[in-house]
């Protein structure tokens, strides 16, 4: 009974990446910057995986690195695209940028940002947006690819940009098309069911800075963790391959959540209807505590998320949908992974109705 209904925050391991990582820890160990034999296996290793995942994203081998994880593969796309131009300091950003953009932000010295709102759907005030980034003293933008939480697609190819744009794939890669027009791109393979593993991409000619002291090693300071950077790779290259089936039964049972769950009493399905993730569905309940929902559920055997998929932690309203002027309590986000089955939607969602009664009855909240 139960399913694991959080994948957004980290999918189960995929496989491939189990296969491979396994393999590489016996025969990656070695130091790839070294010149003997067992160092330049690792290297030829390292090499082909950054060559998967360039070929993954539509870049050259030598515009990839990875990172110890997502949260500093964003820092460093902000924060080196900000050091890379001194004579500029304004960064144009979406309202929805997941925490880790907004602290890089905050923590850059001398940054101007330029925050632009969303519709209720979360998307973008594209015009403003636009204008926003022809301003004078503008270093960059930064939109994501589609919105963590919601799932909301957002229209980075319509930007047409000026600047150099960073882009946040972190929910996007493996499940959906990636934007085309990219200055500076940052991944999580962990959403794929890679192991924790973060991408950074900079174009050639991008000005880019590392934020960090200086590493002859790369953009990135520190030893790859080579075993997690072949996983990464190649399940990457096996999710792709499976994404079309994937994606198209993911939306199904997403568009069933979305269904039912707009079917109860005082909820709200959150996101675009239409151009969203097909992983993703979030709904807002209310008169409902979102972490006693939380808790019912997990009881039951169901892992789902609630408040910001971001800051969870720190019992903050999220920001996103403080940005969408959504409901801010009661919020329940559900994501799929590769393995989700119908018969599990099917017996969540025979259980959700049940739950957020019972909810509602102890905080008093029934009938209202």
């Amino acid at each position: 009974m139960g399913a694991f209904l959080d994948a957004a925050s980290g999918a189960p391991l995929h496989p491939v990446a189990r296969q491979a990582l396994l393999a590489a820890l016996d025969d990656g160990w070695a130091d790839p910057a070294r010149l003997y034999s067992q160092a330049r296996r690792a290297r030829q290793l390292l090499d082909a995986a950054r060559e998967a995942v360039a070929d993954a994203i539509g870049a050259r081998p030598d515009e990839v690195d990875f990172a110890a994880n997502a949260t500093q593969a964003l820092h460093a796309a902000v924060l080196g695209t900000l050091a890379g131009n001194r004579r500029a300091t304004t960064l144009v950003h979406s309202a929805v940028e997941h925490s880790a953009v907004l602290h890089a932000v905050e923590h850059a010295e001398h940054a101007s940002p330029v925050s632009i709102g969303v519709d209720r759907f979360g998307r973008v005030d594209l015009p403003r947006f636009r204008a926003a980034l022809r301003q004078d003293g503008v270093v960059a933008g930064a939109l994501q690819a589609a919105n963590h939480e919601v799932g909301t697609v957002q229209p980075v190819d319509d930007l047409d940009s000026p600047v150099p744009l960073v882009v946040d794939a972190t929910q996007t890669l493996g499940h959906a098309d990636l934007p085309r027009t990219w200055s500076v791109l940052a991944a999580d393979a962990r959403a794929w069911g890679g192991p924790t593993t973060g991408l950074l991409a900079v174009r050639t000619g991008v000005r880019w800075r590392s934020p960090a002291p200086v590493d002859d090693r790369g953009r990135l300071p520190g030893t790859v963790d080579l075993p997690a950077a072949v996983a990464a790779a190649a399940s990457l290259r096996a999710v792709l391959a499976e994404r079309a089936e994937v994606a198209a039964r993911h939306r199904t049972l997403t568009d069933r959540i979305r269904s039912a769950a707009a079917g109860l009493a005082d909820v709200e399905v959150l996101g675009d209807p239409d151009h969203r993730l097909p992983h993703i569905v979030t709904f807002s309940c209310l008169y409902v505590d979102g972490e006693a929902v939380l808790g019912a559920l997990d009881r039951l055997g169901f892992a789902v998320s609630s408040g910001s998929s971001c800051t969870s932690d720190t019992l903050e309203p999220s920001h996103v949908l403080v940005a969408m002027g959504a409901l801010t309590g009661g919020n329940i986000r559900v994501s799929l992974h590769r393995d989700t089955t119908a018969a599990e939607v099917d017996e969540f969602l025979g259980v959700l109705p049940g739950v957020i009664a019972d909810v509602r009855a102890e905080l008093g909240a029934s009938g209202l």
